[in-house]
């Protein structure tokens, strides 16, 4: 006999919320954000669509939701960087750069649908500003002090250094995720933005040589 009181497990709101992100980012990753419907994001999270505005209250949400997540991990991945770059600076730069490709790669369908919808959302353009403002602190204080210790070539300023980088690898990168003409092979990229980057800093593509 079945005990009493038994209840068949239930499936919580916030996982309900996760199926729905889920839901949203497999999407992205084959067609535009205009592309998916709220239809498509409910009967992938296995609701209804009334059931769906229980969650989001549209579907421009459901993208702040997962732009979010992004800029968490990129807060993160950028807090856990080294600063000394002092022993090997080229594989340093390489590694930071290469966190930043990661990244928006890993999540290139939400990068992609960010990047488009920067123009008609504040909320989305204030937070890709973050996440964009997260890579400027972190290169600009390494810039400073590697010119401090006199590695780096004086002369430029480093959050202007700095900004004007992370500005060559966003656009770089966009252009990579939207496979535009022209843009480089995906392959190729850390490496020609790390060259790019160190010679920028160093006045040499071999500092410390």
């Amino acid at each position: 006999m079945a005990e009493r009181g038994r209840r068949s497990a239930r499936i919580s709101g916030d996982e309900r919320q996760d199926a729905i992100l889920i839901t949203a980012e497999a999407l992205l990753a084959e067609r535009s954000f205009d592309d998916v419907s709220i239809e498509d994001l409910a009967r992938g999270a296995g609701i209804s669509r009334p059931s769906f505005y229980f969650y989001f209250p549209s579907k421009d949400a459901v993208l702040l939701a997962l732009l979010d997540r992004v800029i968490t991990e990129v807060e993160h991945r950028v807090g856990a960087l080294p600063r000394d770059f002092g022993r090997d600076a080229v594989a340093a730069w390489t590694r930071s750069i290469g966190v930043f490709v990661d990244v928006f790669t890993d999540h290139r369908g939400v990068a992609t649908a960010a990047i488009a919808a920067r123009a008609r959302n504040e909320e989305v353009r204030a937070l890709w500003s973050r996440s964009m403002q997260s890579w400027v602190d972190f290169s600009s204080d390494v810039i400073a002090a590697e010119q401090d210790r006199g590695a780096a070539t004086g002369g430029a300023d480093p959050h202007d250094l700095a900004v004007s980088l992370n500005l060559m690898n966003e656009r770089v990168i966009t252009a990579v995720l939207n496979r535009e003409i022209p843009a480089l092979e995906e392959s190729r990229a850390l490496d020609v933005l790390s060259t790019i980057w160190i010679r920028s800093i160093y006045g040499t593509t071999n500092p410390g040589a």
